[in-house]
């Protein structure tokens, strides 16, 4: 894929931080200004996320990782105070454990997620947390259609089996067994349908074209990037109709855990 656009995903910032705002209300852990806590940012983006950790635990040292160097300077020119460094979830392996281990919407990005939550949960200190919200919209209208688009004429012929490069995430019920036996003495899982009212079907493939649409829309050229999301958008005209004030509402559901470890 092409790198991420900061500015796009900051569009919807507002609703792209409510969930991690109510991740970190579940995070209790040390005490009010985080005085001597290593917290990481998995995922960090633009920094939105790093900005809300800083902001609750004003004297953690807190480090935000990604893979988009975009991301990462976003990130840095916002929090210069933070420490952000680029690092892939999927291999990520730091020195030192932390206290900890945040996620907001970036695990959905990492397969194998069986193997993928031990190994995270194995970098949090006795008594620390991993903390993750992540997107489980892949039945979703929004999410369908992407696919249902890519068998279409002319998209087929590049976009043959292609896919989000993302698998269903599990029940809720697998990722407190795979944290229960990871050694966690403590495990919260949740989950949550958040619903946003958008101004138009417009809006929706805005919100999407910095996220979700990338994998689909990177491999086309120029004129047939605007065609699909242009079919995109007609899509989203048809599966999300208008509601009583003509704004569209789209839903997305999320799952969340805290976990401790023992």
């Amino acid at each position: 894929m092409t790198d991420w656009n900061p500015a796009l995903y900051s569009r919807f910032e507002d609703e792209r931080t409510r969930p991690a705002r109510d991740l970190l209300a579940r995070c209790r852990i040390g005490d009010g200004e985080g005085e001597g806590l290593r917290i990481a940012d998995l995922g960090c983006g633009p920094g939105n996320s790093t900005a809300l950790l800083a902001e609750r635990f004003p004297q953690a040292e807190v480090t935000g990782f990604d893979t988009s160097e975009t991301m990462l300077q976003a990130a840095r020119a916002r929090l210069p105070g933070a420490r952000f460094e680029r690092a892939d979830i999927s291999t990520w392996d730091p020195a030192e454990p932390f206290d900890l281990v945040f996620s907001n919407a970036a695990l959905q990005w990492v397969l194998g997620h069986e193997q993928l939550i031990p190994a995270l949960f194995r970098h949090v200190r006795p008594g620390g947390l991993l903390a993750a919200q992540v997107p489980d919209n892949l039945a979703d209208p929004s999410q369908v259609a992407m696919q249902d688009i890519a068998r279409e004429d002319p998209f087929a012929r590049t976009l043959d089996r292609m896919n989000e490069a993302r698998e269903p995430i599990a029940a809720r019920e697998a990722y407190y067994d795979w944290l229960a036996a990871a050694g966690a003495s403590e495990v919260d899982v949740w989950t949550t349908i958040y619903n946003h009212p958008m101004t138009s079907p417009e809006a929706i493939t805005e919100w999407f074209s910095s996220t979700g649409l990338k994998p689909f829309v990177d491999p086309l050229d120029e004129d047939g990037r605007a065609l699909f999301r242009s079919r995109y958008t007609q899509e989203m005209d048809r599966r999300y109709p208008a509601r009583a004030d003509g704004r569209r509402l789209l839903a997305f559901p999320r799952l969340f855990f805290v976990a401790r470890r023992a």
